[in-house]
């Protein structure tokens, strides 16, 4: 059973730094060339004052991981709106990200000065996002590894 999961997430892309005018069917469309699109999940602010909105990025399922990589391979950094989009395989972009920070040891100071630069106005929806899952990234390996002092 775990294999089928495993499957599914392989096939699922993530599509990022979307542009709000860019609607659930222009997005189906875009992918569609490369393979089937069994699902999609277009994600929306759904409270606030952008209830409703864009939330700039979704989740697109292929049927087949072949299918899903070449449109990662063929959408990743092309230009849409004016925005290059960030096309991952869902199941590589936590692994992606854990990576970047594992490389990256310079404490808890570092992180908590990204955090508060992501609530600048100036920045843009995707980094302030990218700012905050950063910090639970370190907040969390932080935690480990005081679990693993304490058991050690």
């Amino acid at each position: 059973m775990d294999n089928s999961l495993d499957d599914k997430s392989e096939s699922r892309l993530y599509v990022g730094n979307l542009d709000l005018r860019i609607s659930e069917a222009t997005l189906i469309k875009m992918f569609s060339s490369f393979g089937k699109v069994v699902a999609e999940d277009f994600l929306w602010h759904t409270r606030g004052p952008k209830r409703g909105e864009p939330r700039g990025y979704a989740f697109v399922q292929f049927s087949t991981k072949e299918e899903a990589v070449l449109a990662k391979e063929k959408m990743h950094g092309r230009l849409v709106c004016g925005r290059p989009l960030v096309v991952r395989l869902a199941s590589e972009k936590y692994l992606m990200e854990g990576a970047e920070n594992s490389s990256f040891r310079g404490g808890g100071e570092t992180s908590k000065s990204n955090f508060v630069a992501g609530s600048s106005a100036q920045m843009s929806k995707s980094a302030k996002i990218a700012a905050i899952k950063n910090k639970l990234k370190a907040m969390e390996e932080e935690s480990q590894n005081s679990k693993r002092q304490k058991n050690g």
